[in-house]
């Protein structure tokens, strides 16, 4: 079950909430706005009612990936967080183009240790308020999720540090408009 529950993962992070919607509302996703098949993304191209979706369906896919490794050991739940990611990032139903994983990631962490992930949204909040910028918050989070999981459930910390790095990666045409100052701010107009 171990190996079948990862595989499940993975095909759960496949789901992408953002592309489906922009299908029914008649537009690729990952053609428009920023591109990225993600929450942030969707809020600015097809409004917050989808975004608000993208967001539940996100964070429930990592929680039941994470939560279903749990039945079998915290060890498999922790391959599950990294499954669930890839599948967000890398998935096989739409050629491997994906979001950035920050909500399937978060709903990972929840079923993993619920007080860790909210330290580390906390985290993501703050840095968001302060910058305005989503995509600070999220490799803020992540980083957060790595450092904290040391302390807070350190059978994790390995594959907390993993899913911070992809995310990083992830999150680099971002760092590089942040350096530039073209780093769009969060707009709540739609």
């Amino acid at each position: 079950m171990f190996y079948v529950f990862i595989v499940i993962a993975y095909f759960l992070g496949c789901i992408n909430p953002s592309i489906i919607q922009g299908k029914l509302a008649g537009v690729d996703i990952r053609r428009e706005g920023s591109g990225n098949a993600g929450t942030t993304n969707t809020l600015r191209v097809l409004g917050k009612k989808a975004a608000l979706v993208s967001l539940i369906v996100d964070i429930g896919k990592g929680a039941l990936a994470a939560g279903l490794g749990s039945i079998v050991s915290p060890l498999c739940s922790y391959f599950c967080a990294v499954a669930v990611l890839l599948g967000h990032i890398l998935p096989v139903f739409y050629g491997f183009k994906g979001g950035k994983g920050v909500a399937a990631v978060f709903g990972a962490a929840l079923a993993i240790n619920w007080k860790l992930a909210l330290c580390a949204l906390a985290i993501a909040a703050i840095l968001v308020l302060v910058t305005r910028r989503m995509s600070v918050g999220s490799m803020g989070g992540a980083a957060g999720l790595a450092i904290l999981s040391v302390f807070m459930e350190h059978g994790f910390w390995p594959f907390a540090l993993v899913i911070a790095a992809v995310i990083i990666f992830k999150h680099s045409s971002n760092i590089k408009r942040l350096i530039k100052g073209e780093e769009p701010p969060l707009n709540f107009k739609k």
